[in-house]
């Protein structure tokens, strides 16, 4: 199945995590395409690259929308997390004017990863969720990971804290992917 993205950190993250499965990316594909996202949810987004993806390979065809949903503001920056300083800001200004804001308005630090996982192969469409909770760290901490690792604790380290292998196996996406395993088998 072709995994809809063009995001090199969740490319790879995918394909570790479903292993047993073959996953091309869109580049390994030959497509050159950046599907908006501009739906209202996780899913709206999922589910409108995995149809765009379909159309043009004829493929069955994955596609995740995730993000970090702060608690005591609204679940904000949720499915804007990626864009809500706009396009060309790096992952490091994005995470910093989080910190900034949580520290500015929330009044805990309280905060969760989605990720929404969505197949969809012409005919049938099977989704899945997953979910983490921790809290939004004071400063960037950890080398690895990318997006939001960094700003992101979980049971005492940031997910940028973790190895590969262990971020592997308690992320939103691991858990959203066995979720869709356990549909796409049943």
């Amino acid at each position: 199945m072709i995994f809809a993205s063009n995001n090199k950190g969740k490319i790879k993250e995918i394909k570790s995590i479903l292993k047993d499965y073959e996953i091309k990316s869109l580049k390994e594909e030959g497509i050159c395409i950046d599907i908006s996202e501009d739906k209202d949810t996780f899913y709206e987004n999922a589910l409108s690259k995995a149809r765009e993806i379909y159309k043009i390979t004829n493929k069955p065809a994955l596609a995740d929308d995730s993000g970090l949903c702060i608690k005591d503001l609204n679940d904000w920056p949720g499915v804007n997390t990626r864009r809500f300083l706009g396009p060309n800001k790096t992952d490091r200004e994005r995470n910093l004017a989080i910190i900034d804001k949580v520290n500015s308005n929330a009044l805990s630090r309280n905060a969760e990863v989605v990720c929404v996982l969505v197949y969809y192969d012409g005919k049938e469409i099977i989704t899945a969720e997953g979910r983490i909770e921790g809290k939004i760290t004071r400063a960037p901490k950890g080398e690895n990971g990318f997006g939001f690792d960094e700003i992101f604790e979980y049971k005492g380290k940031t997910l940028a804290e973790l190895t590969e292998q262990e971020k592997n196996t308690i992320s939103a996406r691991r858990i959203a992917s066995e979720n869709l395993l356990t549909k796409l088998k049943g």
